[in-house]
């Protein structure tokens, strides 16, 4: 089995590392075979099967690691402890496990070959019909965000919250009907205090118009809603695929709300570009697109998503009605392709939180190099990379991942940190379009008085002046945009015309000052729009993904014009909605 190393916390918790994936039952069925643990037998229905107890101890190793890559040097460390045998002794074991289970070896149902490497188990795993009990699924509650009520569930009692942020779609109580996830949940809530959710829109949470599914900034608000809801001050997010790109943005935004960042299977940006060279293509997403709408109620995905599992037919079965559940067909089309907008490599180098990510050598889904590039532009982040072709997490070798899971959660620092915040900085100015008819009808201080209560509504902070610069910092950039919208429409009330610029970056905020980056390209920017305009950097653009503000191309910053020249500019269309439900 090799070397075990052991972590405490402190609450007394003891994990293990390494140790191997045992099913908490006496028998492992496949049907239609079944292992007895506790015999060491072989059996078909209640007619045991001759098998030698070498040949025994393979099979039973590989069963229970289902889908995992099972290497030659690790099986003949597990079966021949301290004794040094060939690798044919090995080949002649796996021989007579296939005649017993008549899998032959060019069409397999149980056992694969990986040339040169090892085996791998691919039938799905499960405990016999008379030891399976129903699961235990915990209480739901709901968080109030805004006008939207999200569901959630909170379970274990470790020494650190972890906020699990699943990806795509998710169902809160479905979710338990499989073993190996209801297996892969319980596992983290056994080293941790585990907050699960459903995004808005998704699972158990209020339905929204398919045109009001949340964007990352909205998704940001529903967790701190939840971490409000379930007494977490500060807590590890935990995020797989696009769950891990919005939980990158939570951790550079709220950073005293982020004890750490893990990232499992995750990316920075879903379309493939000359800059980002792994993603799918337009015309490749438009199809899975267009399967989604034809195929939705069955097992969409899920031949790159848990190719170990793809022709178990009880698992399929569970996928497609899981996935029936989480979400409509309409709804996943939407968040589907509000996940291709997103791009959030701006933001990585923000990210001064402790971070892990992982990643599956050969996961299908989201390529391995999507990994090693989020975690090179995360300072000080840990890249881990395992073994495996499954994007589910809870699929193939979930041991591996929670043991990474585990010892991250143990190192995550407690208290919080004073390094820059991700923000989004507004710098407008205003001049009178005209003198006033009466000196006495001077607009300003009742402008004033909307201007401050236009801020207080979008929750910006206002930060002082710069130049002729109104400065003032803003949680998410749909706020920031909106707010400068509101504040253009009353201005045009009062003959005041206004300009605007906006960026998203790091800052430093010190009482009532603001200084960083951000600061001085959103100054740079303004000087780029005329009169009533507001205009954007391509970094806000790339985070506003979904919200359905609509920009256009203006032009870049020139070179020699502040630490981003040369970023891509674009101007906010007019007709933005003031006060889309998502921002009440």
């Amino acid at each position: 089995m090799g070397l075990l190393h052991d972590y405490t916390f402190s609450s007394g918790y003891r994990i293990t590392r390494n140790m191997p994936t045992v099913l908490p039952h006496e028998r492992i069925c496949f049907p239609p075979f079944e292992l007895d643990l506790s015999t060491g037998r072989l059996l078909r229905g209640s007619d045991p099967i001759d098998l030698q107890p070498k040949a025994f101890g393979v099979l039973r190793h590989m069963a229970e690691r289902p889908g995992r890559l099972v290497s030659k040097e690790e099986l003949l460390h597990s079966v021949w402890p301290d004794v040094h045998v060939s690798d044919n002794v090995l080949k002649v074991q796996i021989a007579e496990i296939r005649r017993v289970l008549s899998d032959p070896c060019r069409e397999p149902r149980f056992i694969e070959t990986a040339h040169r490497r090892g085996y791998r188990f691919i039938a799905g795993t499960k405990a016999p019909a008379s030891e399976q009990e129903p699961p235990v699924i915990p209480k739901t509650q709901y968080a109030r965000s805004g006008d939207v009520n999200i569901a959630y569930q909170v379970l274990g009692d470790g020494p650190i919250d972890l906020v699990f942020v699943m990806g795509w779609v998710s169902h809160l109580e479905y979710c338990w009907s499989d073993p190996s996830f209801a297996r892969f949940l319980r596992k983290l809530a056994g080293f941790s205090r585990l907050i699960l959710f459903d995004k808005r829109g998704t699972g158990l949470s209020d339905r929204v118009p398919v045109d009001g599914l949340p964007a990352l900034e909205q998704r940001m608000d529903d967790v701190r809603a939840v971490m409000d809801a379930a007494g977490s001050t500060r807590a590890v997010l935990c995020g797989v695929s696009e769950g891990g790109a919005m939980s990158a943005l939570f951790a550079a935004t709220y950073p005293e709300r982020t004890a750490g960042l893990v990232m499992i299977g995750s990316y920075a940006k879903r379309i493939r570009d000359a800059s980002y060279p792994w993603g799918p293509t337009e015309l490749q997403w438009e199809k899975f697109l267009d399967q989604i709408r034809a195929e939705w109620g069955g097992p969409v995905g899920l031949d790159v998503r848990a190719p170990s599992m793809a022709n178990d037919l009880a698992f399929r079965q569970w996928w497609a009605a899981f996935l029936r559940t989480a979400a409509s067909p309409s709804a996943a089309v939407a968040l589907t392709r509000m996940n291709a907008q997103a791009d959030i490599r701006a933001i990585l180098p923000a990210i001064r939180v402790p971070t892990l990510v992982i990643h599956r050598t050969g996961d299908r889904c989201l390529q391995v190099e999507e990994g090693r590039y989020v975690a090179s532009r995360i300072p000080g982040a840990r890249f881990v990379e395992l073994p495996g072709e499954d994007h589910l997490p809870f699929v193939g070798d979930q041991e591996a991942i929670l043991n990474e899971v585990a010892e991250f959660l143990q190192g995550a620092e407690q208290a919080p940190g004073v390094e820059p915040v991700l923000a989004t900085v507004l710098a407008v100015s205003f001049r009178l379009a005209s003198d006033p008819a009466h000196p006495r009808s001077n607009p300003w201080r009742r402008f004033q008085d909307h201007l401050t209560r236009e801020l207080e509504w979008f929750k910006g902070r206002e930060l002082g002046e710069r130049g002729q610069c109104l400065l003032a910092s803003f949680e998410g950039p749909s706020r920031a945009i909106r707010c400068a919208s509101a504040i253009a429409h009353y201005a045009e009330r009062f003959g005041i015309e206004i300009t605007a610029g906006i960026h998203t970056g790091d800052c430093v905020v010190a009482g009532e000052s603001i200084r960083g980056a951000a600061v001085e390209i959103a100054v740079s920017i303004r000087e780029h729009a005329v009169a009533g305009e507001i205009v954007v950097s391509s970094t806000v653009r790339d985070l506003v993904a979904g919200s359905g503000i609509s920009l256009l191309k203006k032009g870049y910053l020139a070179a020699g014009e502040g630490p981003s020249a040369g970023l891509t500019l674009l101007r906010v269309e007019r007709n933005v909605a003031i006060r889309p439900r998502a921002c009440a």
